[in-house]
């Protein structure tokens, strides 16, 4: 990239990724706050409110950020990175959709190998014989958050932090900003966060590494989707509803996640994450 180029992004003008992450944080945080002060649950109305509003803040900040600092060429690029299902073609649709799996699969073998039960069934699949409802949390998990997340997550932000950096830091900086992001919902009951892994836990840490580690796997598949925002909410579901399906131990499965990132960057080089030799790069922006 040129010294140009690089002036043109430049992390003082209005597009720096650390506005838009505070942006965000501002956003969700006030929500999941107030329910933290009011000490609502998130499985309450008045929780359930407050959870959705919150999780709009990455997608509210994206899209308010791509109109405050693209022209419209940008603008109409962040819409076609979301909707032109060719950016992603047949073979990274089936490594979308076997990634996840494959990535399971091997963690629970691995935990087998260990003494442990390996593959537990989660409770929406335990359930559905008796109540077929039991299946509508998981689905929630792997639809909406994904899709109010990436707009913003790798809408927006990641493109930004390619301009300055490698697409493994790029990845590092996005996955430490995400992980924090979920901090308030350890401290809320009825959050997963709260009543499944606790704060400060063991569990906590694995789940925070997890998240580190699933973002560079994310940035992969972006890199090489012609920076597809529907690639990305797809994988996002999809290991969101396959490990709800599929529960296995905390340190294999974040393990393998981690494992798996550090086999992608050994292959695919941490500069692009692409076999390309280059960064995609977003449109101009005009906040010069």
């Amino acid at each position: 990239m040129t010294d140009s180029s690089r002036s043109r992004f430049g992390s003082t003008s209005v597009g720096n990724p650390w506005l838009f992450f505070a942006t965000t944080y501002a956003i969700t945080w006030a929500f999941w706050l107030a329910a933290i002060a009011l000490g609502v649950r998130f499985d309450s109305a008045v929780g359930l409110v407050l959870l959705l509003v919150g999780l709009t803040g990455p997608g509210a900040a994206g899209i308010g950020f791509v109109y405050l600092v693209y022209d419209e060429e940008g603008r109409v690029d962040f819409w076609n990175r979301l909707g032109q299902v060719r950016r992603i073609g047949v073979r990274w649709f089936l490594i979308i959709l076997l990634l996840p799996v494959a990535v399971t699969i091997v963690a629970a073998a691995v935990e087998r190998l260990f003494g442990g039960p390996g593959v537990t069934l989660g409770a929406g699949v335990r359930e559905f014989g008796v109540n077929p409802l039991a299946i509508l949390p998981s689905l929630f998990f792997a639809t909406l958050p994904p899709l109010l997340e990436e707009l913003g997550w790798r809408g927006y932000a990641l493109d930004r932090l390619q301009l300055n950096w490698s697409a493994l830091s790029a990845s590092l900086i996005l996955g430490v900003v995400w992980a924090v992001w979920h901090l308030p919902l350890f401290f809320v009951e009825g959050s997963f966060q709260a009543e499944s892994v606790g704060f400060g836990t063991t569990g906590f840490w694995l789940f925070m590494t997890g998240i580190v580690a699933l973002s560079v796997a994310i940035t992969w598949v972006y890199n090489n989707t012609a920076r597809s925002i529907l690639a990305i909410i797809l994988l996002h579901g999809w290991v969101n509803f396959v490990s709800e399906m599929v529960e296995v131990a905390d340190v294999f499965y974040y393990g393998h996640w981690v494992l798996l990132a550090v086999l992608l960057t050994s292959i695919w080089g941490a500069k692009t994450l692409t076999t390309a030799g280059e960064l995609p790069r977003p449109p101009r922006n005009t906040d010069t």
